[in-house]
C-alpha cells in the first residue's frame, strides 16, 4: 500500500492508480492488459451485481450462461460486428497439442453465439419474448490498458433479448437503459447523462445505441454501460425466427445491453479524493467500520466485547459491518479504511466503553463527532442517507459547472481544452464528426433525451443542425 497518493491537480492518471492500490482494489496481472481484482474490489462488483440482477428479473429477465469460445466463422456472419471487433479479438488455432480445424474466438462479446442458440430455442410467437442475461468475462485486446478503464478481460453482465415486434424490442432496450440510469444516479450516486449514440459510435451491427455518459473529475467522459436495439440484422444472419399468430414465418428482433468492472474505475474518478477511495453507502461492501482502541492486553477482551456488541446491533438493523481485528495502532487502521472509502468509521476504547459512547467520523467530508450508543441506530441510518446524497449532489454540481453550451468554432476547442462536457451544434454527418475528433480528440458521446431539440448551426461547418449534441473527450 503506498504511504502517499498523488494529489489529482498533479497528476490524475497517477492519482487513480494511487487510489486503487491504496485501496487495495486490483493489480496488474502477469497476463499483458489483464487485472487480479482483489477482494475488497471483487465484494464492490458483488454489490453491483445484487443491485443490477434484482432489478432485471423484475422484467422477467433469466440468467444463462454460454460458451467463452465463439467459432470465428460465426463471428464472419454479420460483417459490421466482425468489422468492428477485429482489431481486439484473440484468436485460439491450437488445442490438445494440435492445429484446430477451425479457429475460435475469446468472447469479446456474445450476441454471434446467443442468437445461434436462440436459433434452436424459438420456434413460436409463444417462445417470446425471450429474456437472458450471463455473468461472465470477456476478452478484448487492449492496446492502452488501464486498470477497470480498459483491460484485456475483464467481468461484465450482457443481456440478450428476441421479441416479435420492433417496438417491443426498442421499449425493452430502453427499459435496460433505464435501469442502468436508475442504478448510477441512486446507487452509485453519479448522476450521467444519457442519450442516443451517433451513428458512427453506434454498436457494429446496431440500429441504435443508448448510453449513459458520466463525467470524471478531470473533466472527460466515461462510458458507463449501453444498451442496443439490433431491428432483425442479427436475427437474419442467425436464423432466429418463429411463427407468427398467423401462421406465418417472420425474423425476431433483438437486443443486447451490458454493465462491467469499468464501473468500479467510474465510482474511484468519481468520488475519490486526495486520500483515496471514497464510496457510496448504497454500494458500499462495508457501510461501518468498527476501530477497537486498545492500549493494553488487559483491556482487549473488554474492548472487543464492546465492539461486537456495536457490531451486533448494527447487524441487526441490516448495515454491512465490520470490525477491524488486526493487531495495529489505531492510526494505521484509521489510514487503511480512510483509503478503501468506507463511508463510516467507528472508534471504540475505554473510555467510550465507560461513557457508552462511540465516536463517529464520516469518510465523505472527514467530521468526527461522539455519539452515545443508545443514539447510534438512528444516527448511522441518517448520515448513511446524507452521505449519500452528499456525494450524488457533488456530482450534481460537477455536472452543472463543467457542461458548457458553445456556438463558435473557437468557443468549442475552448471548453474541449480546459476539461468540460460541450453541447453543441453537429450537421449530423461522420465526416464532420471524424474532423472534429481529428482536431480535438473530442468524440460526440450521446444525442441527449433529456435536452429539448433547438435548431442551429453546426460549430465546424456551419451548416443546418437540429440540435445539440453531447461531445467530449473519453476515457
Amino acid at each position: 500500500m503506498p504511504t502517499t497518493i498523488t494529489p489529482r491537480k498533479v497528476d490524475f492518471s497517477q492519482w487513480y492508480l494511487d487510489v486503487i492500490e491504496a485501496a487495495e482494489l486490483a493489480e496488474h496481472s502477469p497476463v499483458r492488459g489483464s487485472m487480479t481484482i482483489k477482494p475488497y474490489g471483487y465484494a464492490i462488483w458483488e454489490q453491483i451485481q445484487t443491485v443490477l440482477d434484482r432489478q432485471f428479473k423484475e422484467l422477467g429477465v433469466e440468467n444463462a450462461y454460454f460458451p467463452l469460445l465463439i467459432p470465428q466463422t460465426f463471428l464472419e456472419k454479420e460483417a459490421k460486428h466482425i468489422e468492428g471487433f477485429a482489431p481486439e479479438l484473440a484468436v485460439v488455432t491450437h488445442a490438445g497439442g494440435e492445429k484446430l480445424k477451425e479457429n475460435y474466438v475469446i468472447r469479446p462479446t456474445s450476441e454471434t453465439i446467443i442468437y445461434d442458440t436462440f436459433a434452436r430455442w424459438i420456434r413460436s410467437y409463444r417462445d417470446l419474448p425471450l429474456l437472458i442475461n450471463q455473468w461472465c468475462n470477456v476478452m478484448r485486446w487492449e492496446l492502452r490498458p488501464r486498470l477497470f478503464l480498459r483491460t484485456t478481460e475483464f467481468l461484465w453482465q450482457e443481456g440478450h433479448t428476441a421479441h416479435a415486434l420492433p417496438e417491443e424490442a426498442r421499449e425493452f432496450a430502453l427499459k435496460i437503459h433505464q435501469i442502468y440510469i436508475k442504478t448510477y444516479d441512486e446507487y452509485l450516486a453519479i448522476p450521467a447523462i444519457y442519450g442516443r449514440k451517433s451513428p458512427a459510435e453506434t454498436f457494429a451491427g446496431a440500429v441504435e445505441t443508448y448510453t449513459v455518459e458520466s463525467m470524471m473529475q478531470d473533466g472527460k467522459a466515461l462510458q458507463a454501460c449501453t444498451s442496443h436495439y439490433f431491428g432483425n440484422n442479427f436475427a437474419r444472419n442467425f436464423g432466429v425466427k418463429f411463427v407468427n399468430q398467423n401462421n406465418q414465418e417472420e425474423f425476431a428482433y433483438t437486443t443486447s445491453w451490458g454493465w462491467s468492472t469499468r464501473s468500479i474505475g467510474g465510482l474511484v474518478m468519481s468520488h475519490g479524493d486526495d486520500q483515496g477511495l471514497v464510496l457510496p453507502p448504497k454500494i458500499a461492501p462495508i457501510q461501518v467500520v468498527i476501530l477497537p482502541v486498545i492500549l493494553n492486553d488487559s483491556s482487549k477482551s473488554l474492548v472487543l466485547d464492546f465492539c461486537q456488541q456495536v457490531q451486533q446491533l448494527l447487524h441487526t438493523n441490516n448495515f454491512r459491518v465490520k470490525i477491524d481485528l488486526k493487531d495495529e495502532r489505531i492510526g494505521e487502521k484509521i489510514f487503511r479504511w480512510e483509503k478503501r472509502g468506507v463511508p463510516i468509521r467507528l472508534e471504540v476504547g475505554l473510555k467510550e466503553i465507560q461513557m457508552q459512547t462511540v465516536v463517529l467520523s464520516r469518510r465523505d467530508n472527514n467530521t468526527k463527532i461522539t455519539i452515545n450508543l443508545s443514539e447510534l441506530v438512528t444516527v448511522v441510518t441518517s448520515l448513511l442517507e446524507e452521505i449519500q446524497d452528499n456525494l450524488r449532489q457533488r456530482i450534481i454540481t460537477m455536472n452543472k459547472n463543467k457542461t458548457i453550451e458553445v456556438d463558435s468554432w473557437s468557443e468549442f476547442v475552448e471548453a474541449i481544452e480546459t476539461g468540460n462536457f460541450v453541447l453543441a451544434h453537429w450537421d449530423g454527418t461522420e465526416d464532420t464528426e471524424v474532423l472534429i475528433k481529428e482536431k480535438t480528440k473530442a468524440t460526440i458521446r450521446c444525442i441527449p433525451f433529456n435536452l429539448e431539440p433547438v435548431p442551429g448551426k453546426c460549430v465546424l461547418t456551419g451548416k443546418d443542425s437540429p440540435q445539440r449534441v453531447l461531445f467530449a473527450r473519453a476515457y
